[in-house]
């Protein structure tokens, strides 16, 4: 069930609407066209480590990062904040309970995920006996152009090209949504044409790639993060996006990262086969404007480090070949939160 403004959302069509006509509706409300009016003028806030680790007598902010087709739900008491960034076509989904704080936020790339996905954040949010309206967020995807892909599997699986990759994705979060028992009270849709800026030559690019929310307070802002604030196993993670197509085990879900009662990063394992070595030695072998065209949902929106954080994978790839190198017996890679609010892996307990 959707809520916009206080009140149940209906639309002028059929009592069982699909995902496009919802989110059409949904683009034109005037509370959420003023939501998002103020959600733009925003400034973007630009995350770094050392920006935020300041005088010692400062205690640092405690954070959670999430790459592409992660998800955590965090509690208010252990994390100050929860965020995400690089989205193109993909979309940024919070999730709050406005009663208790907790705070779940995910990097969706792809429809067939949204299903499973939004089951997996309303885990630990919400008891279902509940009848608690959940503040929700979506922020990402534009009105992009889908390009002509080759065959590099390292993004979102192909969708209908002439519907581009953002609108579909926008279309089954909000049917989802639609029909889910919770109650989802939509307070930000800054998605679609309400993210998109357009050049001189019309070419069309996203405001916002990412965002944060503020865990006590639910407050959401424009945000960008660096290398030194994606953290931590940035590799790693990044790697799963690509690997686990090959993992069954992972099909349809949003893979696993922090766990919610120990605020620790237990980076889930997904094995990959030899065959993610040939596509890294092969890939390495094409310029960067190729890499570009090949791997990009929205080549000519990306930020300026996607080829050389596609490079950095594809040599980790190149020099772990065997997945059981980077998860021992199949187990998470585990980290815990430092008193100067960094990241330090646990050694892992062989058997």
């Amino acid at each position: 069930m959707i809520i916009v403004d206080g009140l149940p959302f209906s639309t002028d069509t059929s009592a069982s609407p699909q995902g496009r006509d919802i989110l059409a509706a949904l683009m034109e409300h005037p509370a959420l066209v003023s939501a998002s009016n103020s959600f733009k003028a925003i400034p973007e806030r630009r995350f770094s480590v050392p920006e935020e680790s300041g005088p010692e007598k400062t205690p640092p902010s405690k954070w959670v990062y999430l790459f592409q087709r992660e998800y955590a739900i965090v509690d208010p008491a252990l994390v100050d904040f929860v965020g995400t960034d690089e989205a193109t076509t993909c979309v940024g989904v919070a999730i709050r309970n406005p009663g208790n704080g907790m705070t779940s936020v995910a990097h969706m790339d792809s429809p067939k995920i949204v299903d499973i996905g939004l089951s997996q954040m309303l885990s630990l949010l919400v008891d279902h006996n509940s009848d608690m309206e959940l503040d929700v967020h979506l922020v990402g995807g534009f009105e992009d152009v889908s390009p002509n892909h080759g065959n590099c599997n390292t993004r979102s699986e192909s969708q209908e090209k002439l519907a581009g990759y953002s609108f579909p994705l926008c279309a089954k979060i909000v049917e989802t949504l639609w029909n889910r028992q919770e109650k989802f009270h939509i307070r930000t849709l800054f998605i679609l044409g309400h993210n998109t800026r357009r050049d001189l030559e019309g070419n069309a690019y996203p405001i916002f790639n990412g965002f944060m929310v503020g865990t006590s307070t639910g407050s959401i802002t424009p945000a960008s993060f660096d290398r030194t604030s994606r953290c931590p196993d940035e590799i790693v993670r990044r790697i799963r996006v690509s690997a686990s197509y090959e993992d069954s085990s992972w099909k349809g879900k949003l893979r696993e990262t922090y766990d919610t009662q120990t605020d620790q990063f237990k980076i889930a394992p997904c094995c990959w086969t030899l065959r993610q070595l040939d596509i890294s030695l092969s890939l390495q072998e094409y310029s960067d404007p190729e890499i570009l065209l090949m791997c990009s949902t929205s080549p000519s929106a990306e930020a300026p480090d996607f080829v050389e954080n596609m490079r950095r994978q594809w040599e980790y790839l190149i020099e772990h070949a065997d997945w059981r190198e980077t998860f021992p017996m199949k187990q998470p890679r585990i980290f815990e939160r430092t008193a100067e609010g960094g990241w330090r892996r646990q050694k892992a307990l062989i058997p």
